[in-house]
């Protein structure tokens, strides 16, 4: 392949860029250069750091999309479907590879047959080119009707686009402009607005880029104004673009490619956001916003290497003699500079900061925030915002400068702002600032270790965690420390002075905001300075101050403070819920509760769930001191179960089981309520362990138990009958003239029916209901009598109340089985279920076992 153009060998210096995502990624700067290897023709470019590293290897191919903006800038499409772009220090070698990759395309064409991907229609529009007619007044609706025609195909479009730059097209447009406006022909005027829009929805850079030109670009615009979709509204697109007052040149800038470049940028952004902005599609837009952002990169690479330019304009602010207005739009322009900024990449933004900061760019910070005109604190505060946002490192670095040198340090500036400031935006951005500039290089501590410390139970975990968590870096821990002892009072004296002022009433909004600002940046602190903030908090008696603010008029102050205390409750840290219970900081709370109550509104809703996080985690400080204190008033909120359940968890701490009772008593409303003292009124501290001598009997079988029985009550019958136990008995059965005579009672002690075993069968169930509802059998001529030893020892008469309910249990379910194969398994449930009570069942069952009577005996009985 015959080249009319060699290979351009030599290295021109060059940008790559890629777009991800309709944003530019700077992939590195390098050496560009075009070489033929073989049968293909490619760019390279190697990497300027790393000569071995290659950024950027490319093949030139027909379908590209080549396009050239401007004079230092290559535009393409890869095949991969990624749009790529050359950026070129100089112009002579944009020109030089876009020269080659031009006549690399024009021999592949040429070398292309018919056939090769060419419809016949195609074919037929190369063959008759496409020719405009000149426009004037009486054809521009044919020019349109032809120009929508053409743009239907791809091939119509390039060929148009080439052919209006070749004629210079849209300039011969302008000039009827006027014509169809002096002669007020409104129709034609239409006409104008429909061409203009297909011309620059072609998505032609060089087309847009000539649109923006100072001789052309207000007859263009002038032609939009008369949209033929408001047919009796004109806009004002051209009073707008010519007012000078827009453009201050604080500095002068002596290159005037630059300065073109600035105005054809603001076009550029005035013409996406106003003027085009309903009729845009997805490739013109992205074509504007490639042309704005290389635009404001070359603006700031040439602003940050003119270090005369940034002397004469940081020089403005320290200059006495300089007037307030020159001042005024020098801050102005440093920060459309930082707004710029923010849309390049990071190493360009980085070089444009360290230029700005060596020139005094945080002087320039301190004059404008502290200054009287609005304006100019907006200004100052969006400058700081930025760089913050960029490195906050970088201005930690600067205030611990100042600190050293005994200057005043810009928090103290923020401090001041955050404080005097009537403009609610700037306080915001104040506040943002201080959290920010205060948020150490360490993350808080992880949720991780607050859930061992909870399921723990061990809040002193918990505590040496968070006060061990401290910044790595010692500059950082002397900047938090300074904080704390010379700035952190002068921030949260407004919330101090409110000891002073009973009731909060009257505030105005500056103030409601200040101190939202205020609880927030206290909430940030608590949260990232654990050991610190817990000092000064409590030195400074801050909840409780906060705690007054529940009482207000304003709800999101309330909806604050309450976010306040739910943030020191869910660190469970025993210092804040000590210091909260202490000065009684959750009456307030519960005033709104029982005030809002039972409406569904945020306020009442983020007060319940306060509570039940309390209930949830079990905080047992807290429960107690809510319950101990407000139980009345809990008792009165039932339209919730959470105060409820606090006041039950309450109990169950206290050793009171309120349920256990009422059912006890329950089962007996005719009787004498009278409880049974068991085991001397002590607590149940829940089943023993078993010694040798139980786990012995457990292990008897039935003989060996009920000659064992037959022993004891021989042994016992000598007993007289008025030592009898005076213990209630489980079922009162009629007593007959056998009982009176020569029966000795034998009684066991009374157990409620519901706490029988759950876990006992079914079968084992209905058979204990059959034996409570059937006629009592017949009574034994003999029952056995207990006698209490006073010697015995307490394990004794567990075991013994152990004994006898195994006994009852093995009888009943003897009763409804008829089986003695597994006696011994059937008698150790029945013991384990003698304390459970049976639901429905009012009547008590008494069974009455004689040592003299035999198996047989007793089925016969219960058969009768």
């Amino acid at each position: 392949m015959a080249l009319v153009v060699p290979p351009p060998n030599d290295k021109k210096r060059v940008k790559v860029y890629e777009l991800r995502q309709n944003d530019w990624f700077d992939r590195g700067t390098g050496f560009c250069t075009g070489r033929v290897v073989g049968d293909e023709s490619k760019i390279y470019v190697e990497s300027e750091d790393q000569p071995e590293r290659t950024l950027l290897e490319t093949r030139i191919t027909k379908d590209d999309g080549y396009q050239k903006q401007q004079d230092t800038l290559i535009v393409w499409t890869e095949s991969s479907g990624t749009d790529m772009a050359l950026s070129f220090q100089e112009a002579e070698g944009c020109a030089a590879i876009w020269e080659f990759v031009s006549q690399i395309q024009q021999n592949q064409m040429a070398m292309a047959g018919p056939d090769d991907a060419l419809s016949d229609d195609a074919m037929d529009n190369f063959a008759n080119p496409l020719a405009l007619p000149r426009p004037e007044l009486s054809n521009l609706e044919d020019i349109a009707s032809l120009m929508r025609t053409v743009i239907a195909t791809p091939q119509g479009r390039d060929t148009l686009s080439k052919l209006v730059i070749s004629e210079d097209y849209i300039r011969k447009l302008v000039l009827i402009v006027t014509m169809a406006e002096d002669l007020e022909s409104l129709d034609d005027l239409h006409h104008l607005c429909n061409i203009m829009k297909m011309l620059v929805l072609l998505n032609d850079t060089q087309i847009i880029e000539h649109v923006v030109t100072d001789d052309v670009v207000m007859g263009v615009v002038g032609a939009l104004e008369y949209d033929p979709d408001f047919p009796t509204h004109k806009a004002n697109h051209r009073r707008y673009l010519r007012d000078r007052s827009k453009f201050k040149e604080v500095v002068p800038i002596q290159d005037l490619a630059i300065k073109k470049k600035i105005h054809s940028t603001w076009r550029l952004l005035y013409l996406k956001d106003v003027v085009l902005a309903r009729i845009l599609d997805d490739p013109t837009f992205s074509v504007l916003n490639s042309l704005i952002f290389f635009n404001q990169v070359d603006i700031v690479s040439h602003l940050q290497g003119n270090t005369a330019f940034l002397e004469e304009l940081f020089g403005i602010i320290d200059d006495p003699n300089a007037p307030h207005s020159r001042k005024k739009d020098a801050v102005c322009f440093i920060q459309t500079c930082c707004a710029i900024a923010k849309n390049i990449q990071a190493p360009g933004r980085q070089t444009l900061y360290a230029n700005f900061i060596q020139n005094g760019l945080l002087r320039v910070i301190n004059f404008a925030l502290l200054n009287g005109d609005s304006s100019i604190r907006v200004a100052g505060t969006d400058i700081l915002v930025a760089m913050i946002d960029h490195d906050a490192s970088m201005v930690r670095a600067y205030i611990f400068r100042s600190i050293q040198d005994s200057k005043r340090p810009l928090t103290d500036t923020l401090i001041e702002l955050l404080l005097i400031e009537n403009d609610l935006g700037v306080k915001a951005q104040a506040a943002d600032a201080i959290k920010v500039l205060l948020e150490p290089q360490q993350p808080p501590p992880s949720t991780n270790a607050e859930t061992m410390a909870r399921n723990s139970s061990n809040a002193d975990f918990l505590s040496k965690i968070r006060n061990n968590a401290a910044p790595a870096n010692p500059q950082i821990d002397s900047f938090i420390q300074n904080f704390y002892d010379n700035s952190a009072g002068k921030l949260f004296r407004p919330l101090k002075d409110l000891e002073k002022r009973r009731p909060i009433v009257n505030l105005t909004f500056q103030e409601v905001s200040l101190f939202q600002h205020l609880i927030e940046i206290l909430m940030f602190l608590i949260r990232y300075h654990l050991f610190r903030s817990k000092i000064f908090i409590f030195q400074e008696g801050l909840p409780a101050r906060i705690a007054q603010l529940l009482a207000c008029q304003h709800k999101h102050l309330q909806l604050t403070a309450l976010k306040f205390f739910r943030t020191c409750i869910g660190l469970q840290d025993d210092s804040y819920i000590q210091q909260m219970t202490k000065n009684y900081l959750f009456e307030p709370i519960l005033n709104i509760v029982y005030n809002t109550m039972p409406r569904d509104n945020l306020l009442n809703s983020v007060c319940l769930e306060l509570f039940e996080f309390v209930k949830r985690e079990n905080v047992k400080p807290v429960i107690v001191h809510v319950v101990e204190n407000y139980r009345g008033k809990l008792e009165e909120v039932s339209y919730v179960d959470t105060f409820q359940s606090l006041i039950l968890r309450y109990d169950q701490m206290q050793g009171y089981n309120a349920e256990a009772d009422t059912t006890l008593f329950s089962q007996d409303q005719d009787g004498n309520p009278h409880r049974t003292s068991v085991n001397g009124n002590q607590r149940w501290q829940g089943v023993k362990e078993m010694d040798a001598a139980e786990e012995a009997y457990f292990n008897t079988s039935d003989d060996e138990d009920e000659l064992a029985n037959k022993k004891v009550a021989s042994k016992r019958s000598s007993v007289s009958n008025g030592v009898a136990s005076a213990a209630l008995s489980l079922v009162d059965y009629p007593d007959d003239e056998e009982d009176s005579l020569d029966g000795h009672v034998g009684v066991m002690d009374r157990v409620p029916i519901e706490r029988m075993n759950a876990q006992a069968t079914d079968e084992n169930a209905r058979s204990r209901i059959r034996v409570a509802s059937t006629p009592p059998p017949e009574r034994l001529s003999e029952k056995r009598r207990r006698e209490e030893d006073d010697e015995e020892d307490e394990l004794g008469k567990l075991s013994t109340t152990k004994r006898r309910s195994s006994s009852v249990s093995s009888v009943s379910s003897g009763v409804s089985m008829g089986s003695n194969s597994s006696n011994v398994l059937r008698r150790k449930k029945g013991f384990m279920s003698s304390g459970k009570e049976s639901a429905g069942n009012n009547d008590k069952i008494k069974i009455s076992l004689a040592g003299r009577a035999a198996d047989g005996e007793v089925k016969g009985e219960e058969e009768r």
